[in-house]
């Protein structure tokens, strides 16, 4: 295995050339047959989408808005379902040009930070968009009757789904400072305080929503991504005291 790794830190350049155009092919070929099988599924998983807006009819308002709309969800859905592969022929590309040390603890990260994702999204789908959706339903349905673009609703399903996946990357963000001397965890834990604001802040704003439980849960899970990720840092650093 150490021969097969030295072999591949010193080949040629034209070699590592090929080899990354090899993986990038077959990653490529990964996320094409996927988007397929995503477009064969579409009506199924927009009927799964629709799930959280209860009692909303949707509306087609140009020609060809659901088309476009089911090729989009295709492409954003397979490009999820790829991205484990992906994520490994990267790994497998740059670990033969990293140290002992630094392979040591890439992989888990990797890893890591891919299950906090997706975690993520599940958090999002199950709790948070529900949340959200049920404030928008009821703020001013006396007035007017909520009627929505399928278009529209995919795009704030999506970047809520990511941007709700990208704040679980906290814990990685804090290991990948801390590894790299940018920030200790004695700083982390030192600022907490100002953690826990900014996280009633932003619980505040993702949701809308006048109910204070839902607020204080909000917080109390990005806070405890936080004290999570100073956790696993101290003891990864441990051995090294």
């Amino acid at each position: 295995m150490t021969d097969q790794k030295n072999e591949a830190k010193y080949m040629p350049l034209i070699d590592h050339i090929k080899e990354l155009r090899n993986r990038t092919l077959l990653t490529f070929a990964i996320f094409i047959i996927s988007c397929f099988i995503c477009l064969i599924y579409v009506q199924d998983i927009s009927l799964f989408i629709e799930r959280p807006a209860l009692n909303i009819k949707f509306l087609q308002l140009t020609p060809g808005e659901y088309l476009f709309v089911s090729i989009k969800i295709a492409i954003y859905l397979a490009a999820v379902v790829s991205s484990p592969f992906g994520l490994y022929q990267v790994i497998q590309f740059i670990s033969p040009g990293l140290t002992e040390e630094e392979n040591k603890y890439i992989i888990p990260t990797a890893i890591g930070s891919l299950i906090l994702f997706f975690i993520g999204t599940i958090f999002s789908y199950e709790i948070l968009i529900p949340i959200t959706l049920n404030f928008f339903i009821k703020y001013g349905s006396d007035i007017v009757e909520p009627i929505w673009s399928f278009n529209e609703y995919f795009n704030f399903i999506s970047l809520t789904l990511f941007t709700t996946g990208i704040c679980f990357q906290i814990p990685i963000i804090q290991i990948i400072l801390g590894l790299n001397k940018i920030l200790a965890w004695e700083s982390m834990l030192k600022n907490w305080k100002y953690i826990a604001f900014t996280s009633t802040i932003v619980s505040a704003v993702i949701t809308p929503s006048t109910d204070p439980i839902t607020q204080l849960f909000l917080t109390g899970t990005i806070l405890f991504l936080y004290l999570s990720g100073i956790f696993i840092l101290k003891n990864i650093e441990k051995p090294k005291g």
